[in-house]
């Protein structure tokens, strides 16, 4: 999948004590090109400097060819994670959820592309890739 990169920030959920403006911040300064897209969305994580604990970049995509470009490659598998949108923190709930299921041996991650999906119908999903 060929997504065109709309924003990116680097950050760390754990050291970073700004990684909630950073990524308001980047989601905010998106939207302005995204106000007539209608497919879905896309919040790619990736560059993982280790696991979910380590720093990575952030990017806002949408699919497209256009530079700067980032490819998902088609051949990883991923678990996906259905957000509970009627949560108002169900993003952050899933990826705790996602956390979780790794620190207890039921999830290995691969830590190479992950994503969230922003459906036009509103629907969320997070795909973690898997070894």
């Amino acid at each position: 999948m060929k997504l065109t990169i709309i924003n990116s920030i680097r950050t760390n959920n754990f050291n970073d004590e700004h990684v909630m403006q950073k990524i308001t911040d980047m989601w905010k300064a998106a939207s302005t090109d995204l106000t007539e897209h209608e497919s879905s969305i896309y919040g790619v994580y990736h560059g993982y400097e280790t696991d979910y604990k380590g720093d990575y970049t952030l990017s806002v995509a949408i699919e497209g060819e256009a530079t700067p470009l980032i490819t998902i490659p088609s051949d990883k598998k991923y678990k996906i994670f259905k957000v509970d949108t009627n949560e108002e923190q169900g993003i952050f709930n899933t990826w705790s959820k996602i956390w979780d299921e790794e620190k207890e041996g039921n999830l290995h991650s691969a830590y190479t592309y992950d994503f969230e999906k922003y459906y036009p119908n509103g629907n969320i999903e997070i795909h973690i890739a898997i070894k």
